[in-house]
């Protein structure tokens, strides 16, 4: 029996946009929402739990206040938590999010059964992100909600595998939410997502290009230049393997050899210098190859929601054409 997230039905489109360290803020997420698409944003994008909570309340009072004015439901918003060891975090973090019954809890790094059973308690839901089958196996058995395929290509921590292949091996064992993470930029390939057996999209870098977040200017500047080779894998920045843009790296000095070297993951320290590493050196995957603009949120989603519409209405056409 399948158990789908209940809210993908009031969708505009079936997307959520990542949690993006250092870049998804508050506004992006509202903007997000508001247009009918999940917002999400890194617990550890603010420095300290206080101010954790601060974007909480200021993320539930903008919805709060949306609704009421337009008598629309927002989109849920989601926040992400990493749950690895060395993050100091996790616990007050966890915390606030069960106070203030955050819809959706996105969880890297560990997927474990008693943080899925809080979040349960109050009738959230928690997808947890995975590169690989064990992964998912794992995070099946922990009783997530969903799981996110970050396969070949995405931005920022990826993996290597096929979407084909691994979207194959989970969808034979996981009957519940599927996300597809890698290289989705436009409506078109929102619908190829779900033409392969994914319930949503899962974009990140496409988000980074909007107007509403904390990206720099030059970073957007960066994708609009770059290609797909531009996209270098890597472990040496947080001990974890991500993809980066090439160009970000050599202005950081970051050299070839640098790049072979093994990094200890620590999340405690990545809260500090990790975090000014990040600033500089800019994460993408290979869905830059198509993107050419910066939009407001709003504007990016009508054009996605009208690419996926043209996708689906070419799909139907193919029906009665091979039926």
């Amino acid at each position: 029996m399948e158990h789908k997230a209940p809210f993908l039905d009031r969708l505009s489109l079936p997307v959520v946009v990542a949690p993006m360290f250092l870049i998804s803020n508050p506004e992006s997420v509202i903007a997000c929402c508001t247009k009918g698409i999940v917002g999400t944003f890194p617990a550890l994008n603010q420095r300290t739990s206080e101010g954790f909570e601060a974007w909480l309340l200021q993320i539930k009072k903008a919805l709060a206040d949306f609704e009421a004015e337009t008598g629309k439901k927002a989109a849920p918003y989601g926040v992400n938590l990493i749950v690895h060891p060395t993050n100091p975090r996790l616990e007050a973090d966890l915390k606030l999010c069960i106070k203030h019954r955050v819809p959706l809890i996105i969880t890297s790094l560990g997927a474990v059964s008693q943080l899925v059973d809080a979040v349960h308690s109050y009738g959230g839901l928690v997808f947890h992100d995975i590169i690989k089958k064990r992964h998912a196996e794992k995070a099946a058995e922990a009783g997530v909600d969903g799981l996110i395929l970050v396969t070949s290509g995405a931005g920022g921590h990826a993996g290597t595998q096929n979407p084909l292949s691994l979207l194959g091996e989970v969808r034979s064992f996981f009957k519940k939410t599927i996300l597809l993470a890698g290289c989705i930029s436009s409506g078109r390939d929102i619908a190829s997502a779900l033409q392969m057996g994914a319930d949503l999209a899962y974009m990140g870098t496409r988000f980074i290009n909007t107007e509403e977040n904390l990206a720099p200017p030059a970073y957007r500047q960066m994708i609009i230049d770059a290609g797909a080779s531009d996209i270098v894998y890597t472990a040496a920045i947080s001990g974890v393997h991500a993809n980066f843009l090439a160009q970000s790296l050599q202005a950081a000095g970051v050299t070839a050899e640098d790049l072979k070297k093994d990094t200890k993951i620590d999340f405690g320290k990545e809260l500090d210098t990790e975090a000014k590493a990040w600033k500089t050196i800019w994460s993408a995957g290979q869905g830059v190859a198509t993107i050419r603009d910066t939009l407001p949120v709003a504007s990016l989603v009508d054009r996605l929601r009208e690419e996926f519409l043209e996708a689906l209405k070419e799909q139907a056409a193919r029906l009665e054409r091979y039926n």
